[in-house]
Order: C-alpha cells, then sequence, then structure tokens
C-alpha cells in the first residue's frame, strides 16, 4: 500500500513543476501544510524528506522550506585544481572564505607530512549559486606558507577559479584522490543536502620541487552538480630514448 506521504510528496511536486509553487518560494509552515493535508506533522516531514532528497526543496534552519533553484553543474578540472571558469561562469557562482589558524592532527598530519601540532592555516571556501551553497573546500598550507593569493579581493569569477586552486605557486607536482561516498552530517548541513546524498570527495596534495608538501585540499561536491576531467600525459624515459 502506497504511503500517505508519498502522495503528499506528489502533489507538492506537482504543484513546484507545474510553476503553481515557483523557485525560491517559502512553503508554509509544516503545521500549516500538515493541516492542509490532515496529517501528523512527522508525516508530513517525511514527505518534505522526500522532496529534499530529490533536490526540489531546501530547508534552511531559522527560516522554513524553500524551492530550490535549478543548481547548475559546473567542471573541476584536474590536476591544479581548478573550476572551469567558463561553467562557473555560467552557474554564477559566488564564493566566500575564512582562514583560521589550527594545527595538524592525524589524517591531515598524515597528507601534509608534518608532526601533530604544526601549525597550520585553514581556508573553509564554500561556492554558491544564488543563496544555495554548491560546493566547498577545505584548504590547508603549513603556517609559513601563507594563501595570500586566496584572500586577496577579485571578481567573483576570478575567485571561484582561484578559491579551489592549488594555491601554491611553488608546487611541482599534485596528486589527487578522488572518491564517490555519502556526505558526512557536517557537509550534508554545510551544503544543505540530504545525508544519504552522493558527494565527489577530493583530496588534493601539492608538493614543491624537493618534495615539501605545500598544501592539501579536502574537496566536496555534491554529484549532481559536477564533471571532474582529468587529462593524463604520456611521459617518455629519457633514458631510454639515449644511447
Amino acid at each position: 500500500m502506497r504511503s500517505r506521504h508519498h502522495d503528499i510528496a506528489d502533489d507538492l511536486k506537482r504543484q513546484i513543476t507545474t510553476g503553481r509553487i515557483k523557485p525560491g518560494d517559502r512553503l508554509p509552515s509544516e503545521v500549516e501544510l500538515a493541516g492542509q493535508y490532515r496529517v501528523s506533522t512527522a508525516t508530513l516531514r517525511s514527505a518534505l524528506a522526500v522532496l529534499q532528497g530529490e533536490g526540489l526543496v531546501e530547508k534552511i534552519h531559522g527560516k522554513g522550506n524553500f524551492v530550490r533553484h535549478r543548481l547548475r553543474k559546473i567542471m573541476y578540472v584536474g590536476g591544479w585544481g581548478t573550476l572551469d571558469p567558463w561553467t562557473a561562469a555560467e552557474a554564477a557562482l559566488h564564493v566566500t572564505d575564512r582562514a583560521t589558524e589550527v594545527e595538524a592532527h592525524g589524517h591531515l598530519a598524515a597528507l601534509l607530512r608534518v608532526p601533530n601540532g604544526s601549525p597550520l592555516t585553514e581556508l573553509l571556501c564554500i561556492s554558491y549559486q544564488g543563496e544555495s551553497p554548491h560546493s566547498l573546500a577545505r584548504i590547508y598550507v603549513p603556517r609559513d606558507l601563507e594563501p595570500i593569493e586566496a584572500l586577496s579581493d577579485g571578481p567573483s569569477c576570478m575567485r571561484t577559479e582561484v578559491s579551489f586552486a592549488v594555491l601554491s605557486p611553488l608546487s611541482a607536482e599534485v596528486r589527487e584522490t578522488v572518491s564517490a561516498r555519502p556526505s558526512t552530517p557536517d557537509e550534508a548541513s554545510t551544503l544543505r543536502i540530504n545525508p544519504t546524498t552522493a558527494v565527489l570527495a577530493i583530496t588534493r596534495v601539492a608538493a614543491d620541487p624537493a618534495g615539501r608538501v605545500v598544501e592539501a585540499a579536502l574537496l566536496v561536491f555534491p554529484g549532481d552538480r559536477v564533471d571532474a576531467v582529468f587529462t593524463t600525459h604520456h611521459v617518455i624515459d629519457e633514458r631510454q630514448t639515449q644511447g
């Protein structure tokens, strides 16, 4: 037997897709909707959870449930970790960033190859399309290597590209590990997505010519908002060409 909350979700979805309820509109309160459909608030919340999982509705803490604007896909360009400026501009992204001082421990210390307790600068970058979070990045740099470029002012398109790119001009090698996984509770809250939504997680480590790690970045993109492109190059062993 079909659950009542699915019927409610279908009705609200029909109103959204036909334009009766428009992108950006705030839905009536959960109590009001429960009264309209003559169900408990628990049943109503289950219906909203279906719409949230499909990306049609987002819940903003303290404000209510809103119909989402359709979020555009962007392209992540592997190797130097930039966002393609054309797709980033098309999606009208803007980025907020915040720098804080932290210490390296556990997995982070291992990525940067530094002792536990080493001082780091953490740069938290969140990209937005309109008012909706699009993707996030946590970039860690040893304290003596300040991420000046990422903190400088500039147009939103350029800041989008720079804020996710490798920060250090000294980088000679960039290694990226890519995985698809469920979002963490913190990621789901920050990106306003369903906790069961799959994300593309990229761990990027950049090293200088001497092999010192100059940056470790943890990038997270909801799976329906990004295409990742990696280009490989055939490396010729010069020893085999000599003789």
